[in-house]
């Protein structure tokens, strides 16, 4: 099993897409910060994107997408010099079309947002920067070029099942994205996704997560790399920030998480599932990492449950401006 893969279907990755918007002239629209990863596509046109806490705006052009990973509000605008408006009233007013701002129709900027489990941030977010720009002139961008292309034709076309083919291809283009910057600037990222681009570190984690029961050692996973113990022991710790055997527990409990949120399974078997020889050794091993025993955090989720049933049920205002 590929760790990206099985971190995205972990956290339960969806994505959902927003309505745009055109703007022209002079004019700067101000975003509060986003629940889960924003992400912006400039069909056509330019912006400049401004991000609370970074000195500088990002130049977009036409074709250029980024990814706002932390919750950070954030202005898209012509330039650094035009008071911004909330989006939320433009969103409002737009009543179910096209927002505008400004004079003309010389920008359009499409987008939506990721969400995930509760778990996103410490497992997938924190190892990423704040924001992940992809300029349409990068060569290795053409599958995001494809993806936010596609996205366009499922929207303007309409055709049967659009709004579930466009929502998918969005996780697909995240997914090339998260690759391309991967590939791009390793080192600013951070966790197992640092692992991901040494090649040594990144056999030891597909070998873990395609069989995270097994009972791993440092010399198979070694193996696996084709280098030493002491050198996969090294270069994991460094990488990753913790020993090959040390993320192997925290996986098989995020594994354990997930069954006693989402299944009724018993402790014991969940335990033989995720590498565990007994319930008491499971539960050692949870309550060592969460500070909670596996029954206390199946009795505290399904609280937690019941109580966002009830959020989710009561009426709700609008929802956040998409952009």
């Amino acid at each position: 099993m590929d760790p990206l893969e099985d971190v995205l279907a972990l956290l339960g990755t969806r994505a959902h897409l927003s309505t745009g918007m055109t703007a022209g002239g002079s004019w700067a629209v101000r975003f509060e910060p986003p629940d889960g990863v924003k992400f912006n596509s400039i069909r056509r046109g330019r912006c400049l994107l401004g991000v609370e806490g970074l000195t500088a705006p990002i130049p977009l052009a036409e074709g250029d997408c980024f990814l706002l990973t932390h919750p950070l509000a954030f202005t898209l605008s012509s330039d650094p010099h035009t008071v911004p408006v909330d989006a939320e009233p433009l969103w409002s007013a737009a009543r179910g079309r096209l927002p505008h701002v400004g004079d003309g129709v010389d920008t359009l900027i499409t987008g939506g947002r990721f969400s995930f489990g509760d778990r996103a941030r410490e497992l997938l977010l924190d190892g990423l920067p704040p924001v992940i720009h992809v300029p349409a002139e990068t060569g290795e961008a053409s599958a995001v070029r494809w993806a936010l292309g596609q996205i366009d034709a499922e929207l303007r076309g309409r055709p049967i099942g659009s709004t579930l083919v466009a929502e998918h291809l969005a996780v697909v283009m995240l997914i090339h994205v998260l690759r391309l910057h991967l590939a791009r600037e390793p080192r600013a990222v951070s966790g197992w996704l640092a692992g991901l681009a040494d090649p040594v570190v990144a056999a030891a984690l597909r070998s873990m997560h395609s069989r995270p029961a097994h009972p791993w050692t440092v010399a198979e996973l070694a193996r696996a790399g084709a280098v030493s113990r002491s050198t996969l022991a090294a270069r994991f710790k460094d990488t990753v920030g913790l020993g090959p055997l040390d993320y192997l527990t925290r996986w098989r409990i995020e594994l354990a998480s997930r069954r006693l949120r989402m299944g009724d399974d018993t402790l014991a078997t969940i335990a033989l599932a995720v590498g565990y020889g007994s319930e008491s050794a499971l539960s050692t091993a949870f309550k060592r990492i969460t500070g909670l025993s596996p029954r206390e955090y199946r009795r505290r989720r399904a609280g937690t449950a019941l109580v966002s049933a009830a959020v989710a049920a009561s009426p709700s205002p609008a929802s956040q401006a998409g952009g």
